[in-house]
């Protein structure tokens, strides 16, 4: 029997690991499959039917399949992809395109990796749209450093720390004076005034607002919101910075690649295997016991879920102490996105897209004040009665999702507040109409070739993929809550107060979207910790 065939029984003896991995998405596996490689005993419990976390798809009507809530990659990690032999996750050509919708079908687009060259804009604006590109690709690639290992400690910098903060001064230095006062001018900045500073077409800056605040409860002009785009734009595809992509045979290859990889290693994957509660004697984690009483035993535990699952829900309080109870309740992490899913019995046919575009990533954000209005009545528990949005056509990489002839369309959609005020079982019929009415103004046609939706609030996203607060990104990616603050400062770095408990989601650092970084760097830390 193979520890794939192990995944799916339900007879199961209890047995003794080296690691018990929590949470089988894409951070979990990747956690269990460099802990495995490395010669541990490592068995993955995960609570659904199926692993990959968000990236797991589910049928929403009859024929129609969803790939999950993320529908492209502009983060997967290079030496998660190696490390894992990842081949489902290589793309076959270049970067999807971008194409900033205009309400008059006269769109901008933009191709290679984050705007390398664009389209449909005159060559002032091109040649401004790269000044910018070139100014946050380097300010980002500074902040990468930081992302790409484990946060340092304060008060306890190792002489790896120091390396990492002499390469970003290094960076600087050379650069010249300007460059680094610039960028500690630019570090806290909002998005809106950097792109105002720069840009005067409203697509271009309407486009760079949307990725600023995709998935943060933040507007284009509040403080900070700057720090989304450099987010966005540490992530790399292919070897490239900023681009993006669908992997060969669509979204959906991706869970069971990763999957793959685990057990490939070694890892036994448990589905099914709802944790109850974690085992700790004297301050030190020992075991997990499953909701159906059956128990598991281990010196080391790694949490790949929420933390806020992980200390509120699977932990004893009396083991981690008020402060710590107290830190993880107040984490931000209510969600403000909603996923569309359409059935179409036919392709869908956006105004002045041409068919080769309709394979990117197409954006409604026609300026950065539609951004900032889209945002205010979030602040108050509303959506917008004029949402912005981001839209795949998944079939297209993946014809598998829809019947012959059909189609799919994903949409993510802004600033659709958790605590929705008057609750989403009223409230989603309206918002799915104005959706629905957004799309059919660029896609004429469209309404009609629908046989079938599913609008996923927020509040479905908990309780579909058990998160909290319905936040895909595990907790706000917010100036204070990164790095060192990650999730809480008491538990940044992968480790916990509980010895032998570690934290590897995207709760932990560096944060969230498809990259496996908190994983890689968790089993990392842990194989430091334990070698």
């Amino acid at each position: 029997m193979t520890s794939s065939d192990l995944a799916r029984t339900t007879n199961f003896n209890a047995a003794d690991f080296d690691a018990i991995v929590i949470g089988g998405g894409h951070n979990g596996l990747t956690a269990a499959t460099l802990l495995a490689q490395n010669g541990r005993r490592v068995v993955v419990l995960e609570a659904a039917d199926s692993t990959g976390g968000a990236m797991r798809g589910f049928e929403f009507h009859p024929g129609y399949r969803s790939a999950g809530l993320a529908h492209i990659v502009n983060r997967l990690d290079p030496e998660v992809e190696d490390l894992l032999k990842l081949k489902a996750a290589k793309t076959s050509g270049a970067s999807l395109p971008t194409v900033a919708l205009s309400p008059d079908g006269r769109h901008a687009v933009l191709r290679g990796a984050y705007g390398e060259t664009i389209d449909g804009v005159s060559p002032a604006e091109a040649k401004a749209f790269a000044a910018m590109r070139k100014k946050l690709m380097f300010q980002a690639g500074i902040l990468k450093r930081f992302l790409k290992r484990r946060p340092p400690e304060i008060g306890r910098i190792k002489l790896n720390d120091l390396g990492t903060f002499a390469g970003a001064g290094l960076s600087l230095i050379t650069k010249g004076r300007e460059e680094g006062r610039d960028f500690l001018r630019m570090l806290l900045m909002n998005v809106a005034d950097v792109a105002d500073e720069y840009l005067t077409d409203d697509r271009l800056k309407g486009l760079v607002a949307f990725d600023a605040t995709l998935g943060i409860h933040l507007g284009p002009r509040s403080p900070t919101s700057l720090l989304g785009l450099y987010y966005r734009l540490t992530g790399e595809t292919g070897g490239k910075t900023g681009a993006q992509c669908v992997p060969q045979g669509g979204m959906s290859t991706l869970a069971p690649a990763f999957e793959k990889a685990a057990t490939a290693a070694g890892a036994v994957i448990r589905t099914g295997a709802h944790a109850a509660r974690i085992l700790a004697n004297r301050g030190t984690a020992t075991g997990v016991v499953l909701a159906n009483g059956e128990q598991l035993n281990a010196p080391v535990i790694v949490c790949a879920i929420h933390p806020q699952a992980t200390f509120l829900n699977l932990c004893d309080a009396a083991e981690l102490g008020t402060g710590l109870v107290r830190a993880v309740g107040n984490i931000r992490s209510k969600g403000n996105v909603a996923k569309l899913d359409l059935a179409l019995d036919r392709q869908p046919a956006f105004t002045g897209v041409s068919p080769d575009d309709h394979r990117g990533r197409l954006v409604i954000a026609r300026s950065i004040a539609h951004v900032e209005n889209a945002f205010n009545p979030a602040k108050y528990g509303e959506f917008s009665p004029d949402p912005v949005m981001e839209i795949t056509l998944p079939s297209l990489a993946d014809p598998a999702l829809a019947p012959p002839g059909g189609a799919t369309l994903s949409a993510l959609v802004e600033f659709a507040p958790y605590d929705l005020k008057g609750g989403w079982d009223n409230g989603k019929p309206a918002f799915e109409k104005i959706i629905l009415d957004t799309l059919e103004r660029y896609a004429p046609g469209l309404s009609k070739s629908i046989v079938g939706r599913q609008l996923m609030t927020p509040a479905d996203m908990e309780t579909q993929y058990r998160l909290p607060g319905g936040h895909w990104h595990h907790g706000e990616l917010q100036a204070d809550q990164l790095l060192v603050n990650r999730p809480v400062n008491a538990a940044a770095g992968y480790t916990t107060p509980l010895s032998g408990l570690y934290l590897a989601s995207a709760g932990s650092h560096p944060g969230g979207g498809i990259s496996g970084l908190p994983g890689l760097l968790a089993a990392r830390h842990i194989l430091s910790e334990r070698s």
